[in-house]
This record gives C-alpha cells, sequence and structure tokens, in this order.
C-alpha cells in the first residue's frame, strides 16, 4: 500500500511541475498578447480620427508628428 501510496505522490509531483510550467507560458502569452492588443488600440483611435477628421488632417498631423 505504501509502495502505491509514493508512486501516486511522485506522479503528482511531476503533474504540478509540468502544470507550473504550463501556466508560466500561458500568463507570458497573455501578456504579450496584452502589449499587442494596445498596440491595435492605438491604430484603431489614429484611423477613427483620421475618418472623421478627414485623410487632410490626417496628414498635417503625420507630418507634425514625424517632423516634417
Amino acid at each position: 500500500m505504501s509502495d502505491m501510496i509514493s508512486i501516486t505522490e511522485s506522479k503528482l509531483q511531476t503533474h504540478e511541475a509540468v502544470c507550473a510550467q504550463r501556466y508560466e507560458t500561458i500568463n507570458r502569452q497573455l501578456e504579450n498578447g496584452s502589449a499587442r492588443m494596445t498596440k491595435i488600440e492605438y491604430y484603431i483611435w489614429a484611423v477613427l480620427a483620421a475618418v472623421l477628421l478627414g485623410p487632410g488632417a490626417a496628414a498635417e498631423f503625420f507630418k507634425r508628428l514625424i517632423g516634417l
């Protein structure tokens, strides 16, 4: 009986280690995805401003942004 318990504990420890690695990977991917979503959000705001203000105003803003 104690052999069965030690085998089960060994398998459980291995399982916990593998799950911990998976959770770290998932958290890293979520953090990377959050950064990408922030970037996409800025692009959406820029396109919205260009649509609302017109292409001329958007072009002037872009020129000033890059220093022309």
